[in-house]
């Protein structure tokens, strides 16, 4: 015979205090004495009561649950930010439910229809591009919506990127500053507006001073791709002097090759700089100069951000662009025309 399931009204029985008393302990933001609590909890625990989320949600219209959508995770920037987005948001009583999804619309879009079943109350895409009609079916669902590290050419849609732009017009003087005269580029996936900024951006300054890019290659922010993209720009006798990588993920395998492959000296044949300053840029291995995305900032105007809009659907959406700080190591020789880098560098990564 089934166990007969224990009710908040047992639990309240045990405890000696009203039902309404045991719905306010387990409801994240609700008033409850010290004493109460722990009377209910204690009972909880004897008795084996687990709160029905997806009840309470049915009554109150809430499920306190978020949706975040991943297109995928090789890059270390993204996990250790998602963990600190997961924690921030669990830290405001929001259970958080990752799912991962292909940067294809049809796996987007399965996706998020999956998730609209799930009743949650708001949803985060990192390292998504969102379409329109996602994101009208977001709307017509009343599920507010915030980017993280992407943004879209659409109003109404709330985003949180580093800037880009200025990010790429960093390396671009910090190059040109230490005396680099074939400088080159290697792209990231190119359906990114991360991407495209970062390489506007880099252009836009060599084009202020004067200069061209000297070449360019497409990693597609995958591995294997930059590390064929170092082997055609670098297996020449004409080769760039340095090369800005679009995120370190593809720069450390842009290293690998022009050292180890091509016997290439780092940064005395060529210097490298990368983008996001993900941990193991630090590590004496790589050394990696790079533009640092600040992870908690990020974090911290995502999570107010999509709480605004939950709170108030009617909130005004808009794009928070986080200024980051070109920091300098031992991958990339020359000037520093950004003389308050280093000095953020000792403060850690993640301010």
């Amino acid at each position: 015979m089934a166990e007969t399931k224990v009710t908040s009204m047992d639990v309240a029985v045990r405890a000696g205090v009203s039902q309404s008393a045991v719905s306010r302990v387990f409801t994240p933001g609700a008033s409850a004495s010290k004493k109460t609590v722990e009377k209910v909890r204690k009972a909880a625990a004897e008795l084996g009561y687990r709160p029905n989320i997806l009840a309470r949600a049915m009554v109150s219209g809430k499920s306190r649950m978020i949706g975040l959508v991943v297109a995928y995770l090789e890059n270390y920037f993204y996990p250790e930010a998602l963990e600190k987005l997961s924690n921030a948001l669990q830290a405001q009583g929001y259970h958080v439910l990752v799912f991962m999804a292909s940067q294809t619309a049809v796996g987007i879009d399965a996706v998020v229809e999956e998730i609209l079943d799930y009743q949650v109350d708001g949803i985060v895409f990192a390292s998504v591009a969102m379409s329109s009609d996602i994101a009208e079916r977001c709307e017509q669902a009343g599920v507010p919506v915030v980017l993280f590290n992407r943004y879209e050419d659409r109003e109404g849609v709330t985003s949180v990127t580093s800037d880009n732009v200025a990010g790429g017009r960093k390396v671009a003087d910090f190059l040109l500053a230490g005396g680099h005269s074939r400088i080159a580029y290697i792209a990231g996936w190119e359906g990114a507006s991360t991407q495209r900024d970062r390489e506007a951006g880099f252009l836009a300054g060599l084009r202020a001073a004067g200069a061209d890019l000297f070449a360019r290659g497409v990693g597609n922010f995958n591995l294997d791709q930059a590390r064929n993209a170092a082997r055609g720009m670098f297996d020449r006798p004409d080769r760039p002097d340095a090369v800005f990588v679009a995120n370190d993920h593809m720069a450390f395998a842009v290293m690998d090759v022009i050292r180890f492959e091509l016997g290439l000296s780092v940064p005395g044949d060529v210097s490298v700089v990368g983008y996001d300053d993900v941990p193991p840029a630090a590590w004496p291995a790589y050394d990696l100069t790079s533009v640092r995305q600040r992870a908690n900032r990020m974090v911290e105007e995502t999570v107010n951000a999509l709480l605004s809009r939950i709170e108030d659907p009617d909130a005004v959406a808009g794009k928070i662009v986080i200024d980051g700080p070109l920091i300098v190591r031992g991958s990339a020789r020359g000037a520093n025309p950004h003389p308050g880098s280093e000095a953020i560098a000792q403060k850690g990564r993640n301010e």
